[in-house]
């Protein structure tokens, strides 16, 4: 089994790679991470693409190194472009199994004008997708 591991660059899951850690134990899978710059056009963009592209990478690394710490070791690729877009196609050439995704961050609103990346993956990604969300901490 091989897993894809959607990193979110706008916020910290911690939670989304556990799941996969726990995933992996029990099934012995391999798991590659992506994180996508999520910057579609850069020329309207308020900030850099090196900004876009170094949370990018930072999320990404948060992954891998979580999951490094549980034992497990995964690859790490960092995306330009639209996140459902880009992790579709990662998830293809990977031959993933199942991606694995946290719950959106963006409000309600914010979804329906948008989008949502976890509800368009399960659209359309052709494949498993398991959309992990936040604990409930009581």
């Amino acid at each position: 089994m091989h897993i894809v591991l959607a990193a979110n660059p706008e916020t910290e899951q911690p939670w989304v790679t556990d799941a996969v850690a726990d995933l992996v134990r029990q099934t012995g899978a391999s798991v590659a991470v992506v994180a996508v710059d999520e910057l579609e056009i850069e020329h309207l963009a308020p900030l850099p693409r090196s900004v876009y592209i170094e949370r990018a990478e930072k999320a990404a690394e948060a992954a891998t190194a979580r999951l490094a710490a549980a034992g497990i070791e995964a690859t790490r690729t960092v995306l330009p472009g639209r996140p459902a877009e880009q992790i579709i196609r990662f998830a293809g050439e990977q031959r993933a199994d199942l991606i694995v995704t946290g719950s959106s961050v963006r409000p309600v609103m914010a979804q329906r004008l948008l989008g949502s990346v976890p509800l368009t993956l399960i659209e359309k990604a052709g494949r498993p997708v398991l959309v992990v969300t936040r604990p409930v901490t009581g």
